[in-house]
Order: structure tokens, then C-alpha cells, then sequence
């Protein structure tokens, strides 16, 4: 089997890795970027995990003959991601790469490149699955389905880290719990979890401290979660308490993309001259990104412990996760990004949504969610929305068309403030 990893990113060698100690016939993990020193570095680096990888220096060879391809790419760089939080919060907005105007940016960037990889793969391999790590996942996997990529699949480890920590906190397995889950990529809610049939999450709504140990940090008022009685995910801070988040951010003087730019320089510089320790550093800089995660953001005063589900989740996982589940027909369940078919009444059945998949050789297939609860409709509905406008403007490039997708932003709401935003970000896509 020969895996193709479109964009050598900072966790292609933990893909890597993860994919040979697999039990998959693996014969090839192919590499491209289009970047050939940070290909270099990232392919040795992945080889030293998986002897199998080889570097390619164009993407057509690199994908052809793949059962799977995974895309991974960031246009414009880390760089750009830094720039597009700060112009964000300095014109008064979040600075986030998945949410808001630099969510925003970032799609603008990324969704023509996903786009022409899509008709790519479908022209070169077309049997193979696309598997898309590429942020904001909710809508390049749209931009992709609907650039004629017909077997493109998203893939989030948020969700799944929600299941394990409220498994975690409920002390029972979470391979015992069917998570009832439904939302948008970033935008989701654990609605139920079931045990044996039992349903569980009241035990949550009467204990604060249980409810508190779900997150890293607090990023919601537990009487307002016993009022939803449901649990969202972290990305959903972002919406339900904007001020605070937009607070934290400028209080820090800084942004996640840049203090994760420093990180990754230092890791490539590092890297140049580890040597056997190559490794050590490369583990111990995703250790350290881990640490920063949502620290910023939430007001934390020092970077956050990894929880003891860590080990359980992340990208590497959920992407193998599936491969396994595709290639042995397993009907495994797996919390993904697909076309809706259905599965929320409330959406489009084109509109790519993130529930729980039933994974087998066909693909993925959505569960039914049936009608959202009334007290997140309008919210998902309307970033649905905005979706597909930032799709149509990534494709259809006018000022008019990326200020009209921005303002319906519910992190940016006006006109005249995505005109701003629009002004300062444009020359970063």
C-alpha cells in the first residue's frame, strides 16, 4: 500500500510513525511539499521513524498509485498565520487560525491549493481517499467535494479529545460509550454520551468539580453547561464568550501563530544540527506546542498540563483510525468531516458538517443528528452559511465577495468591520 502526504508539515514524521507500527501493508509513505529544504528536513526526519518515506519534489508522482492521500498544507506559512492574529486583534477582533477573520484568511489561502490537489488526485489516483488535515477543515473539505473531489474526508482530533476526557471523568471506558456528537468543524456539542444503553451526562449537571476536570481550562461556567445540558467543544469559547477571549488575547501581547513560529524555528534550527538526537528535540517541541494549547486564548497564567487522554488523540491517531477502518471494511465509528447527506435536518445534504461516521470500504457515512437543538441552531446555521460564501469567494476572488462572506461572521457581524479586516488581511492571501 502506498500512502501519499501532500505538505511536510510539523506532523507528517508523527504520521509517519504512527502508520508503520500499524498493522497496514505499508510499502511507501511519499512526501511532497513545495518547499524543498523544509521537505528535506521533515523527510529525514520521517524516516528516521518510518524507513519507508521518500521525498518527492512534485506532487503528481508523489500521488500516484496512493490508496490514501493526505493533505496537509499551510499557504503562506506559519508566518502568515501570525500576521493574520495580529491584524485581527489589533482591528479589534479574535485572532484565531480556524475561527474568525484570520480563520477566514487562512481559508482564502488554502482552499485554491486544496482545491487544484483535489482534481489532482481525482485525475491521477482517483481510487484513492483524501484524508484532509488542512485547517479550517469544515470548509476546505467542502471546497475540495466541491471541486469534484468525491472521496475527500476530514479529520479532527477536537471531538475525539472531548469523548475521552468526559469518558476520563466519568470513570468508564470510552470503548463502552456511543457519543452522541453533532456540529461543524470547530462548532460541535456532545449531546448525550451512552453506556450500556444508559445515558450519562446527567451525572455531570449537579457536579461542578466532575464537569470541571473535562476541560484544561476553564473556559465555561458550568451553571450555564447544566443549563445546555450538553458539552461543547473548546472552539466554542470563541462564540459564548468573545469578550473575554478577545481580553485574553490583547492582554498578551502576543498570538498562538507567533509564539508557534518561534517554536517551529527553533525546532528547524535545532534540527540542523541534532543529529541522533533528532528525535529528542522533534518530540520535545510537540510536547511544548502541546503545552501552549488555548493557553493564551483562555487567560491561563502558565502552559496548560497535557491531560492524561493525550495519548489517545491527536491527528496521527484519528487519521490511522481511519485508513484501518477503510481498508478493513470494520464499520468502526469515527467522528468526522463528510458531506451531510441528511444527517442534520436544519443543513444542505452538500454541506459538509462533523458528526459521528460509520468507516468502512465505502467511505464515510454520516449518522442521523436529526433537527439541532433550538439553542444552537441559529448559531451553526449561520457559520454554515458563512462557510459556504468564504468558499465562493476563495474561488471567485472580488473585495465585495470577501467582505460579504466575513460580515456574516458572527465573530465580526458588521460590514464596515469586515471592510476593515478585509483591507488589512487581503495582502496575506
Amino acid at each position: 500500500m502506498k500512502i501519499a502526504v501532500i505538505g511536510a508539515g510539523v506532523r507528517a514524521p508523527l504520521l509517519a510513525n504512527g502508520l508503520v507500527r500499524s498493522d497496514l501493508p505499508i510499502d511507501e509513505i511519499a512526501l511532497f511539499d513545495t518547499d524543498p529544504e523544509r521537505l528535506a528536513v521533515i523527510a529525514r526526519l520521517a524516516a528516521s521513524y518510518a524507513p519507508c518515506v521518500r521525498a518527492y519534489g512534485d506532487p503528481e508522482p508523489c500521488v500516484e498509485g496512493s490508496a490514501f492521500v493526505f493533505l496537509s498544507i499551510r499557504a503562506g506559512g506559519i508566518s502568515a498565520r501570525a500576521r493574520d492574529e495580529a491584524v485581527a486583534i489589533a482591528r479589534g477582533a479574535i485572532g484565531q487560525e480556524t475561527v474568525g477573520p484570520a480563520g477566514f484568511a487562512m481559508a482564502m489561502r488554502n482552499i485554491p491549493a486544496a482545491a487544484e490537489y483535489a482534481r489532482l488526485v481525482a485525475r491521477v489516483a482517483p481510487e484513492a481517499w483524501i484524508v484532509n488535515f488542512t485547517n479550517p477543515v469544515g470548509i476546505i473539505t467542502q471546497a475540495m467535494w466541491a471541486a469534484g473531489g468525491g472521496r475527500v474526508i476530514g479529520i479532527c482530533d477536537t471531538p475525539t479529545e472531548l469523548f475521552e476526557e468526559v469518558a476520563r471523568a466519568l470513570a468508564i471506558p470510552s470503548s463502552r460509550c456511543f457519543f452522541d456528537y453533532f456540529g461543524l468543524n470547530h462548532l460541535g456539542w456532545l449531546r448525550e454520551v451512552y453506556s450500556d444503553g444508559v445515558p450519562q451526562l446527567a451525572r455531570f449537571w449537579g457536579d461542578p468539580a466532575r464537569l470541571a476536570r473535562v476541560y484544561r481550562a476553564p473556559l465555561f461556567d458550568p451553571a450555564a453547561l447544566a443549563s445546555l445540558r450538553m458539552l461543547p467543544t473548546e472552539y466554542v469559547f470563541f462564540y459564548e464568550r468573545t469578550r473575554e477571549a478577545l481580553a485574553n488575547l490583547a492582554a498578551a501581547g502576543t498570538t498562538r501563530g507567533a509564539a508557534i513560529a518561534e517554536l517551529t524555528a527553533h525546532l528547524f534550527h535545532d534540527l540542523a544540527s541534532a543529529g541522533a538526537e533528532a528525535r529528542a528535540v522533534y518530540e520535545a517541541y510537540l510536547h511544548a506546542r502541546s503545552a501552549g494549547y488555548m493557553q493564551l486564548e483562555s487567560g491561563a497564567s502558565q502552559p496548560l498540563v497535557p491531560s492524561p487522554s493525550a495519548e489517545l488523540t491527536g491527528y496521527d491517531k484519528i487519521a490511522l483510525a481511519v485508513v484501518r477502518a477503510i481498508h478493513g471494511n470494520t464499520n468502526a465509528i469515527i467522528p468526522l468531516d463528510v458531506p451531510n447527506r441528511g444527517a442534520i435536518r436544519d443543513l444542505a445534504d452538500t454541506d459538509v458538517v462533523e458528526v459521528p461516521c460509520v468507516v468502512n470500504a465505502n467511505g464515510a457515512r454520516p449518522l442521523v443528528v436529526g433537527r439541532l437543538p433550538e439553542a444552537v441552531r441559529d448559531l451553526v446555521v449561520r457559520i454554515k452559511e458563512y462557510e459556504r460564501f468564504t468558499i465562493g469567494a476563495a474561488l471567485a476572488p472580488s473585495m465585495d465577495a470577501a467582505v460579504r462572506a466575513l460580515a456574516h461572521n458572527p465573530l465580526v457581524g458588521t460590514h464596515a468591520l469586515a471592510r476593515r479586516l478585509v483591507d488589512g488581511l487581503q495582502p496575506l492571501w
